[in-house]
């Protein structure tokens, strides 16, 4: 079986776009966890003014995640993905939302942004430090910055439960809806190799980013998910 790389991802997520939604419905805490990370940006609840950007956002549900705590909010989403945007497009959602299809790396949009989520996406980035750089520069001074990511490498223990996730849940269902086993094993992969929840924040700070800080998401995600906060400078150094 061909392993995945991470620029071939998107790819693969387009044909497992329309089976994508069932499949995170088998995890009962995933959504509840991304509303979580997505109260850590502290946004107030009435943000009329407020621009999000919305990094990864797949087929919607990190969106609905940032208009569960800021519904007033302008929100732009991006993803890599043709077919995961055409899934969020054709779902219900208020003129203030806007999807965008693009790579990290290569944004050209229209900053600066009151506050950035990312969910699920440093990991799969080429190079993660120029993403960091890339979505530093596009953030406002001072405003906040959530990511909400895998993390399990500090701990043999929580290796140990994404690895019995994904062999006995994650992988299995995902090959069953959606034909592709390549894309779900590049999954277990990817979060065994990816940095731990330390490493990642000093991957966050190394790029510019304050008061950087994590915790792990709660309920049923058993430790395996992620949520680290950080800020943009207030004011970048010349």
């Amino acid at each position: 079986m061909a392993r995945l790389t991470a620029a071939e991802v998107p790819g693969s997520f387009d044909v497992a776009a329309k089976d994508y939604d069932l499949l995170v419905g088998l995890n009962p805490g995933y959504h509840r966890a991304l509303r979580a990370s997505a109260r850590a940006l502290g946004l107030p609840r009435r943000g009329a003014g407020l621009r999000v950007l919305d990094l990864g956002c797949g087929t919607g549900a990190s969106t609905a995640a940032v208009l569960d705590v800021a519904p007033d909010a302008e929100v732009v989403a991006v993803d890599a993905s043709a077919g995961m945007l055409a899934r969020a497009r054709a779902k219900r959602w208020p003129d203030t939302v806007t999807f965008v299809r693009g790579r990290v790396e290569d944004l050209d949009l229209r900053g600066p942004f009151d506050a950035v989520f990312a969910a699920y996406l440093v990991r799969n980035l080429h190079d993660p430090d120029a993403g960091l750089r890339v979505v530093r520069g596009l953030m406002k001074p001072g405003a906040p910055l959530v990511l909400h990511e895998y993390s399990v490498r500090d701990s043999v223990l929580r290796t140990a439960i994404w690895t019995a996730m994904c062999g006995l849940v994650v992988v299995p269902a995902g090959w069953l809806l959606t034909g592709d086993r390549a894309l779900y094993t590049y999954l277990w992969r990817s979060v065994v190799r990816f940095d731990g929840a330390s490493a990642l924040r000093d991957r966050m700070r190394r790029n510019g980013f304050l008061a950087v800080r994590s915790r792990p998401a709660p309920g049923l995600q058993l430790g395996v998910v992620h949520t680290f906060t950080g800020r943009a400078p207030r004011q970048e150094n010349l």
